[in-house]
Formats: C-alpha cells, sequence, structure tokens
C-alpha cells in the first residue's frame, strides 16, 4: 500500500501515545514478555513510523517487561529450496561458495517487516545466533530467551520460542493474521510424526566461513490460519485495534498447546 493510500485511510496522526493506549486497552500488562509479529502498513499513518510502534509498545511493557520479536534471515538458506524467486541453476554453486556468514550483529532479517528490521538495532536490543530464524529480544530477560539458540531443532523447546513459553510469555498479531505466527511452529516440534528435511545455511564454525548441513522439521505454516479461527472459537482470544490494525493477543501457552492438539486430530490424523 502506497503511504498516499495509508493517508487517506487515516483520519489523524497516529502517536505514540495513542499506540499505548490502544496497545493498554487490548490487554498489554507492564511486566509482560510479548511476542510481537507485525505490519506497519496496517496500523493507518504512525508520525515517526517504525521508531513510534517501538517505543509505544516497550512504554506499554516497561521496565519490567520484555519485548521479543523474530529476526529471521530466510535468505541464508539452501539456494536449491528458492522459489520466489528462483535463481538459475547455474548459479547454485557460486551462491554456496560466497553466501556470507550469518553475522547476528550484521545480517538483515528479511520478509519480517520493518518494525521487526529496526527492532534488531535498538539500544540494548540482543538477537539469536541462529542463521535462519534468530529472535530479537530486549528487556528483562533478553539475555535469557536467545543465548544458546540451537542449531536444530530450529524452533524446539530450546530455542527463543520454547523458552519465552515456560516464561508464560503473550504474543501479539499486530495487524498480522494467523500465518505469521511463529509460535504454532513450536507445537510443531511436539509432534512425532513431523517430516524431516536437510537444511542448509551459511554459518560461522571456529571463526572460519562454512557451508553447514543439519536435518530439522519440516516445518508448515499453510494450515496456520485455519488453526487460528478454530483458535478463537474456543480459547480466549484478546481482540481490538491499534491505530487501524486488527489485533489480536493472546497466552503463547494456550495457542501452542490448542495447535498441537488440532495438527494431532486434523493434519496428522490416521
Amino acid at each position: 500500500m502506497s503511504e498516499g493510500s495509508i493517508i487517506s485511510e487515516t483520519k489523524e496522526p497516529i502517536t505514540i501515545n495513542s499506540l499505548y493506549q490502544d496497545l493498554i486497552k487490548l490487554g498489554v500488562n507492564r511486566g509482560d514478555i510479548l511476542l510481537v509479529h507485525s505490519s506497519l502498513s496496517s496500523l493507518g499513518w504512525v508520525c515517526g513510523g517504525a521508531q513510534s510502534v517501538i517505543t509505544a509498545i516497550m512504554n506499554a511493557l516497561g521496565k519490567e517487561g520484555t519485548l521479543v520479536m523474530p529476526a529471521h534471515s530466510g535468505d541464508w538458506s539452501d539456494p536449491e529450496e528458492w522459489e520466489n524467486p528462483p535463481v538459475p541453476k547455474e548459479w547454485i554453486d557460486m551462491i554456496y561458495e560466497n553466501m556470507p556468514a550469518f553475522e547476528p550483529d550484521k545480517t538483515p532479517t528479511r520478509g519480517m517487516g520493518c518494525i521487526a528490521e529496526l527492532f534488531r538495532t535498538f539500544p540494548n536490543t540482543l538477537r539469536s545466533d541462529h542463521p535462519q530464524v534468530s529472535f530479537s529480544a530486549n528487556g528483562k530477560y533478553a539475555k535469557e530467551i536467545v543465548e544458546e539458540h540451537l542449531l536444530t531443532p530450529q524452533l524446539g523447546m530450546k530455542s527463543p520460542l520454547g523458552k519465552i513459553h515456560e516464561l508464560g510469555a503473550k504474543v501479539l498479531l499486530l495487524g498480522v493474521g494467523y500465518d505469521s505466527c511463529t509460535s504454532f511452529h513450536l507445537s510443531e516440534s511436539f509432534i512425532e510424526e513431523m517430516p524431516m528435511k536437510r537444511v542448509g545455511t551459511a554459518m560461522l564454525d571456529k571463526g572460519k566461513k562454512v557451508w553447514k548441513w543439519f536435518d530439522d522439521y519440516d516445518y508448515n505454516s499453510d494450515d496456520f490460519e485455519l488453526i487460528g479461527q478454530n483458535f478463537e472459537e474456543n480459547i480466549i482470544v484478546h481482540k481490538g485495534k491499534v491505530g487501524n490494525a486488527n489485533c489480536k493477543l493472546f497466552d503463547i501457552k494456550d495457542g501452542v498447546d490448542y495447535a498441537k492438539s488440532w495438527l494431532r486430530k486434523y493434519r496428522f490424523s490416521k
């Protein structure tokens, strides 16, 4: 959506304070651990853009809170599997050889939106060191959440997702749908029937760039929207507007538990 279209659909400038008030009304509390998936354009015209959104969320959480966002870098992956767009087959070996190693303080996010991309650079924000599905965190539990992110399973209980699950975090879908709900991938890691796949990435090993291969679950978000719809029919999900955006707020444990049951009953039913 163009900026002109966003302005035309916004009654008045959305500010740090108006975002703060909307977040509090939705159910974000001081001291919360909050995993946020976001779309800036969905909020309307925000005075200060992504910076204002992050500031408003951090103000709502307060000094005792912790803000977490995905910082995934999906292009640090096997070019053989790239589809949107694919690259010529004759490029593949050259990409393996020349792709720089993932470095948490340098490598940009991909497909996470400008709020998450800015957040990873915010003062005191820490980023986990997984070359494909890292998370950024800022606040009381940031270090505990991002440290020792295992290469595989990348979205299991020892990942930042698993840690915030244990800490009792909330999930905020800020103008995005359940297809962006990464916590449902944690549910997949509990399913014995989950298929596996070979995964590749460029990373540092003892200070040297290597192309690393490992096995992990073949995560799949195709049915996440359906899971989310059923979830809302059975479990309390707080809904409301933040700016112009339709938002959803729920406890991560509720979401993970429900998705785990749904997957076993429907995706992996025998």
